[in-house]
């Protein structure tokens, strides 16, 4: 028995019966059970939402960059599904838009929207920062190529949303390792800094292995790190943190440390302080 399953399948092939369908299992969507007891992934909501389509629809948006490997997506976003005319259960949202035939590819079996049409879907909805960090998300994820999502937009020249796609794209930095590193990025372009370079390598002192800064610009050896909260909990991140803030400062770097709580106005002048 798969992890998430049609219940009428299971039950006209002798897998359970309806007693087990109500003691064991729990409904997940219309027709579509788990285990009971089981915490059910992302994942199993996606294949679920799929199931509940009888396999004819198209997983698409924030679940389908998770089916391509995007980190950083809540477990209980909205799973959206290209099937046409349908009414979306909790937790489902039913899209009815035209997909092409290169634009839908199988994931482990789900059909799922094509790396650059998610990535087109994606910088068409929500708040523009939002679709930034999920584009970033993606792109850390697949190295998706931005013209072929822009070819994506030339066959769809009337949807809605298609004027923000090409001025989206540009501001995607798949060296972002976390929603949080997005934001702070996004945020110094917008208080006038240059746009940072992400993920710059710096050589340790054994000569052979690498540090990598979060982001920051080589030419005035500044750089801006967002330190989660595993920085000041976590005992060995917290003791290696300090041997690597000690070195890159022996070699010229200033380092401007970011935590959550931050203002921002704060967060612009600790940076332009050091670019001073």
């Amino acid at each position: 028995m798969n992890r998430v399953f049609i219940g009428s399948e299971a039950f006209a092939a002798g897998g359970v019966t309806k007693y087990d369908l109500r003691a064991r299992y729990q409904r997940v969507l219309p027709d579509v059970y788990a285990a009971k007891g089981e915490p059910l992934t992302l994942r199993d909501r996606t294949v679920a939402a799929w199931l509940w389509s009888r396999r004819q629809g198209v997983i698409s948006g924030v679940a389908a960059s998770a089916l391509h490997g995007a980190k950083w997506v809540d477990h209980d976003a909205v799973i959206e599904l290209n099937w046409p005319g349908r009414k979306s259960p909790p937790g489902v949202k039913a899209r009815n838009e035209t997909l092409l035939d290169a634009e839908i590819i199988s994931c482990n079996g789900v059909a799922v929207t094509s790396v650059a049409r998610t990535a087109f879907d994606l910088a068409r909805r929500g708040p523009a920062g939002r679709a930034i960090e999920r584009l970033d998300a993606l792109g850390a994820a697949t190295n998706f190529d931005i013209d072929d999502v822009l070819e994506v937009g030339e066959n769809h020249p009337h949807v809605k949303g298609l004027r923000r796609v090409g001025r989206l794209l540009p501001q995607v930095d798949a060296g972002a390792q976390s929603p949080r590193e997005t934001w702070l990025r996004l945020l110094l372009i917008e208080a006038g800094f240059p746009r940072p370079e992400t993920q710059i390598p710096v050589l340790r002192p054994d000569g052979y292995s690498r540090y990598f800064l979060d982001m920051g610009w080589r030419d005035v050896m500044v750089a801006v790190e967002y330190d989660g909260e595993q920085h000041r909990v976590d005992r060995d991140i917290y003791r290696d943190d300090l041997a690597r803030s000690e070195y890159l400062a022996h070699v010229g770097w200033r380092r401007i440390r970011v935590i959550a709580g931050d203002r921002k106005p704060d967060i612009v002048r600790r940076v332009r302080q050091a670019w001073r």
